[in-house]
């Protein structure tokens, strides 16, 4: 089925494609999201697989899968919509602004609002790269058990900003985490078929379907708060470390050069973490990306561990 958010110029409707599912008997809505940013991609597959499973007499409440949010940026293969705006910077929108802040409201409106659950897919964008990780209020026990049933590399403990998707629909009460499967543009299999295990052990948490068993997966690394790093000169830009790579505090990350090999400036860790994203793009203006580097968690914080939450909930 589609939902129109909006319409363009010439008087035709901007539909999201989307997949409902029906189960036998009631039970919760369980909603997924993916393109919000036209250019990542990785979560549509996902859901394709995810989708194919399912059976009716196995599936109790509804689930609910926004294929493409961002439509006009999955055709123009950018990250931002008709008028470059992040459509995950302006939520909740407003049904009196211009398009991009209507077309947010009712993403929330017509679709969002009635979920019980949300899971928001994401990507790296254009010149970037990602592990495949997970963003979540690691302070609450329903995200907190949504986020480690991801079976990623990296958890990110992240209170959503209120302009973001989550950020809008935790607001209203919804449990919502952001999952981030790999780069932009692209469909890779590896972060498809852990994303597509994911999803369906959040599934099985919220009741939709029985818990499914999986082989045994190492516990993700936790970070109590990641950041990126900048440029503050242009240049040719030489990222070092891997993705998930630890780094010490003072460790160089980053070379930048001038066009004609000169080194012009390094870049060092301004403190020990884990890379959970890295810059791609040789070319790097003044405030270019480096490399997102996540603080490790440590015993003392206030953050619901693995062994914490109830993974399986009981009926």
């Amino acid at each position: 089925m589609f939902v129109e958010l909006a319409g363009d110029g010439l008087g035709s409707g901007i539909r999201v494609p989307c997949l409902v599912f029906r189960g036998a008997t009631s039970g919760p809505v369980f909603g997924i999201t993916c393109a919000l940013h036209g250019n990542e991609l990785n979560g549509i597959p996902v859901v394709h697989a995810l989708f194919a499973g399912l059976e009716v007499a196995a599936v109790r409440g509804t689930v609910v899968a926004a294929v493409a949010l961002n439509v006009p940026g999955v055709h123009m293969k950018q990250r931002g919509f008709i008028d470059g705006t992040d459509l995950n910077r302006i939520m909740p929108g407003n049904p009196r602004g211009n398009v991009a802040q209507v077309y947010a409201h009712r993403i929330l409106e017509r679709i969002v609002d009635g979920f019980d659950y949300l899971l928001d897919l994401h990507t790296a964008s254009f010149g970037r790269t990602n592990s495949l990780y997970v963003r979540a209020d690691l302070t609450n026990p329903t995200t907190a058990a949504l986020a480690y049933l991801q079976r990623s590399e990296i958890v990110v403990h992240n209170r959503a900003s209120d302009t973001t998707l989550r950020g809008a629909v935790m607001g209203k009460g919804i449990p919502a985490i952001t999952v981030e499967i790999g780069n932009p543009q692209v469909w890779q299999e590896r972060y498809i078929d852990k994303g597509l295990d994911g999803l369906r052990a959040a599934l099985g948490y919220a009741g939709v379907t029985e818990p499914p068993v999986f082989d045994a997966c190492p516990a993700p690394v936790v970070c109590r708060s990641s950041s990126w790093m900048y440029t503050d000169r242009g240049g040719l830009l030489q990222v070092h470390p891997k993705l998930r790579e630890l780094v010490v505090q003072g460790d160089v990350v980053a070379t930048v050069r001038t066009a004609f090999g000169d080194v012009i400036r390094e870049y060092r860790a301004p403190r020990d973490g884990i890379v959970v994203g890295r810059s791609v793009d040789p070319v790097g203006q003044t405030g270019a990306r480096i490399l997102h580097l996540g603080v490790i968690a440590e015993p003392g914080d206030q953050l619901l561990r693995r062994d914490q939450v109830e993974l399986v909930r009981s009926a």
